[in-house]
């Protein structure tokens, strides 16, 4: 495949000091027009953001779905951008929907979801969802796997 322009790949890259500066890249994807869309999942189970009022850390466990239609997601680029947010105030909604938009951007996929399940501060975890819109007819989508928060008991 040619296109494949990627500075990250394969040379000592480090993550962007924020988001807004990191680089997502992508491949080319030949979408095999045979039944329905492939389903690709990237799963992030230590994410992390700081609070952006205290600036004490804040853990998620990211699952992001996507269809892709003519580009990937350059995997290692993705862990220097989900990386980048470690430095990175802003509250668990803006975070979650952050992350789905620019990969939104970068590759234009038919459909992505993204589930955002956030460890509790102050007893409460939080769990935001987004989505571009219906999913592809005829898509297997497993459920995301991770279940409801349940402390220690």
């Amino acid at each position: 495949m040619t296109d494949m322009n990627l500075s990250q790949l394969g040379a000592d890259a480090r993550p962007a000091a924020s988001p807004e500066e990191a680089v997502l890249e992508t491949v080319p994807y030949k979408r095999l027009e045979t039944g329905a869309p492939a389903i690709v999942r990237f799963t992030c189970p230590e994410f992390t953001s700081l609070c952006p009022v205290t600036g004490q850390p804040d853990f998620a466990h990211l699952v992001i779905d996507y269809a892709p239609d003519e580009r990937l997601v350059e995997s290692k680029s993705l862990k220097l951008f989900l990386t980048s947010f470690r430095n990175h105030g802003a509250f668990h909604e803006d975070c979650t929907v952050m992350v789905a938009t620019r990969i939104v951007e970068a590759t234009k996929p038919l459909w992505l979801r993204i589930g955002g399940y956030w460890y509790p501060r102050g007893g409460i975890p939080i769990d935001v969802f987004w989505q571009t819109g219906e999913p592809p007819a005829g898509v297997f989508l497993p459920d995301q796997g991770v279940p409801p928060y349940r402390g220690r008991g």
